[in-house]
This record gives structure tokens, sequence and C-alpha cells, in this order.
């Protein structure tokens, strides 16, 4: 017994030295492998935070119009978003190391949306490893998005609400009864090669599609993102949470109501391109060979109110440029990163009005991301096509008509 004992112990001792030397071995070449310490980067905690940081001080104190085109938004705006952040984004110290702080992190997640900017190119300007900017960016950006778009990002639901919007469109735009404009837009970006197919859109990119309604002041009052850029807008809509909330009347849209100067009711509707079904509650233009007089007069009219989701898009784009540009991340960092950007556009539209939303700018700024494919051929109802016919009858009456549309049928062909 004693012997068999003793033969167990060896052997058990025999395992425990021949296993404590694998691991030794996996360790020192683990050990060797690993990249030197960029010791440039750990000088952060000793020198200060990089160019970045150190520049927005400098800006916010001297240069306040640089600041706020360095960040997109001024110092006030950045410390109130700061604030909304902070418990989220905010990451404690250990007795190894110092952590980044929340200000320093949201500082970079703006950079990176303002400009498209690298992970690598950041690390340079920031001081900060760029396996960290990779790890907390989305999170930030999931952050602003969980923050503001509750009261930034909403859609409405009370027919108060809807007959602002429709009031202002009519004031400004001189389109009445309308409730919003609806488009799409691509946003590119660099798959994995597994998926790359099933992202694979007709202009030869991959892209997931931005589906949104916008305001009279292009702010965007309803997106869907994430849909693989195959499908045509249209297609998109079709599967919404809008186009089942306005089937089933869940949005509270106001009840028909007859044009100025009119008798027929018409209903509250929103304007769209050719991709889009013609429906009651959906304008779009006639086809367009051999229109009439009249109905390239109602094209104009409809495109002039409709161009305000083309503006938006471009000024979201002109604002945070990262959407520009392919960008290359996974589809999920994608949706979060385009979220980001839709919540901080209404965010600064709402905060600084006109000096955000430049009326001058949008004309140069609105093709700025791809169109999607225009897909005609949607089936109609004549109720629908009768409720055009009220709004072209409107539009070239003398109460419905405006001065330049004349000029405008004759210089552009509708």
């Amino acid at each position: 017994l004693d012997d068999h004992l003793l033969l167990i112990l060896n052997l058990a001792a025999a395992v425990t030295v021949v296993t404590t030397a694998v691991i030794y071995k996996k360790v020192t070449k683990k050990v060797m492998k690993r990249k030197p310490v960029r010791k440039w980067l750990s000088r952060r905690t000793v020198l200060g935070p990089g160019v970045l940081q150190m520049l927005n001080d400098e800006l916010a104190v001297e240069d306040c119009p640089s600041y706020r085109n360095y960040l997109r938004m001024n110092k006030e705006q950045f410390n109130n978003l700061l604030s909304m952040l902070k418990k989220d984004i905010e990451k404690t110290d250990t007795f190894m190391q110092e952590t980044i702080s929340a200000k320093t992190r949201l500082e970079i997640t703006l950079r990176f949306l303002a400009t498209g900017e690298s992970y690598r190119s950041l690390m340079y300007s920031t001081r900060v490893h760029e396996s960290s900017i990779s790890r907390f960016i989305p999170e930030v950006a999931q952050a602003i998005y969980k923050h503001l778009h509750i009261k930034y990002v909403k859609t409405p639901d009370t027919v108060g609400e809807w007959l602002t919007i429709a009031e202002e469109f009519d004031n400004l735009w001189q389109f009445p009864n309308c409730l919003g404009a609806l488009d799409g837009r691509h946003i590119k970006f660099t798959p994995p090669r597994s998926d790359g197919s099933y992202f694979f859109n007709y202009k030869g990119d991959h892209s997931i599609v931005l589906l949104a309604l916008a305001d009279a002041r292009y702010k965007f009052s309803y997106i869907n993102v994430g849909c693989n850029g195959r499908v045509s807008d249209g297609g998109v809509f079709k599967d919404s949470a809008l186009a089942t909330a306005m089937s089933t009347n869940r949005l509270n849209f106001p009840p028909a109501t007859a044009l100025p100067g009119r008798i027929r009711p018409v209903p509250y509707v929103i304007v769209a391109d050719d991709a889009f079904p013609l429906k009651d509650a959906i304008m779009k233009p006639y086809p367009f060979r051999g229109l009439s007089h009249d109905e390239r007069i109602f094209n104009y009219r409809l495109s002039r109110a409709r161009r305000i989701i083309e503006n938006a898009f471009g000024i979201l784009a002109n604002r945070f440029r990262v959407l520009l540009n392919p960008i290359h991340l996974r589809v999920t960092k994608v949706e979060t990163i385009t979220l980001a950007c839709v919540a901080l556009h209404n965010y600064l539209a709402t905060e600084n009005g006109n000096l955000y939303t430049d009326l001058n700018e949008n004309d140069c700024t609105k093709e700025d991301i791809n169109k999607i494919s225009r897909q005609g051929g949607n089936k109609s109802t004549q109720n629908a096509r009768d409720i055009r016919e009220e709004f072209k009858q409107y539009f070239c009456s003398n109460i419905g008509s405006v001065e330049w549309q004349e000029r405008a049928v004759n210089n552009y062909n509708m």
C-alpha cells in the first residue's frame, strides 16, 4: 500500500512540474511577444492631455466660434451634454491606472463624429490609445442617444403637436396640411467579409438605410436605422413602425380639413418622392412623363416641401462628417453612431435654432449623402389620386398659388 501511494504521489508531482513548465513557457512567450509600451502615451498623466484637449480648453476661452466648429457645439451646450452623460460614461480610477475622464471621452467622441477621423489619428492628438478609443466611442455614442432621444427625437403623438408642424409647413414652405417630409439615405460602412453581400446596394457600396421624417425646421421627428442597403426606401418604409402606426391611426393625425378656399376635406399628409407609394396620407409627384401644366405646378410645390428632408440630411452630414465616408465598424456600431448623430442634430437644432440650420447653406449640402434609388410603380387607390388632384387644384387657384411658381416651372423641368 505504501509503495502504491508513493507511486501516486510521484506521478502527481511529475504532472505538476510538467504543467508548471508549460504554463511558464506560454506566459514567457506571451510577454516576449507583447508590444513595447509607447511611453508618450503614458505621459498623459504626467505632462497632461493631448493637443485636442488643450486646444479645446484654449478655444473655449479665446475663440468661441472656432470651439463651436471644432466640436459642433458651444461650451454651454457641451457642459450641458456632459452633465447628462457623466454617470453613464465616467469610469473609476484603479490602483494600477488613472482612467480617462468623462470630459475627455466626450470630446474625443464628438471630434470623431464631426470629422470621421480614424482612431489612430485621434490617438496621436489625444495621448489616448486607439484600443481605448475604439471601446469608449460606441459607449459614449450610445449614451448620447439614450439621453437625448426622449426629448429631442420624439415623434409627435397628439393632434396639437401635429398641427404645429402643419402650420409651420404652410407658413414657411406654402404647403398646407403637411405633417412632414419623408425620405431615406444610405449610411456606408465596411462590413465583415461574411456579411458583405447582405448589405451590398445598387451603387456598389455596402450600406444600411436611414429612413427619416423631418418637420418644417429640418429636425427629424421619426427615424429608422439599420435596414440593409439592398432595400429601397419604399420597402424600408413598408416594414417600418411608422407605416404600421399610420395604418392603424396610432399617431393621432388631425382630422381631414379643407384646404384654404376649398370645400372638400382632405387628410393631413406626408410628402415623399416617387419611391414611396401614393396613399391617402402620403403625397408623391405625378409621373414625370407627359405632364400637364397644372401637374408640373403640383410637382414643383411638392418638391419644394419635400426638399426639407433632403436639406436635413445635408445639414446632418455636413455637421457630422463621419457619415460622409464608409465607417469602418461593425453594423451594430454604425447604427449606434448614426443614432447619436441624429440625436445631436436635433439637440443642436433645438438649442441653436437658425444658427445651426442656416438656410443659406442647405442647397449646397443636400446631396452630401447618396440618394437612394427611385422605384415607382406602387399601386395607389382612387381616393389617394383624388386627394392629390385636390392639392393640385388648390396650388393652381388664386388662393393657393404663389407668385414665383410659374417662373419656377418654366425654368426647371419638374
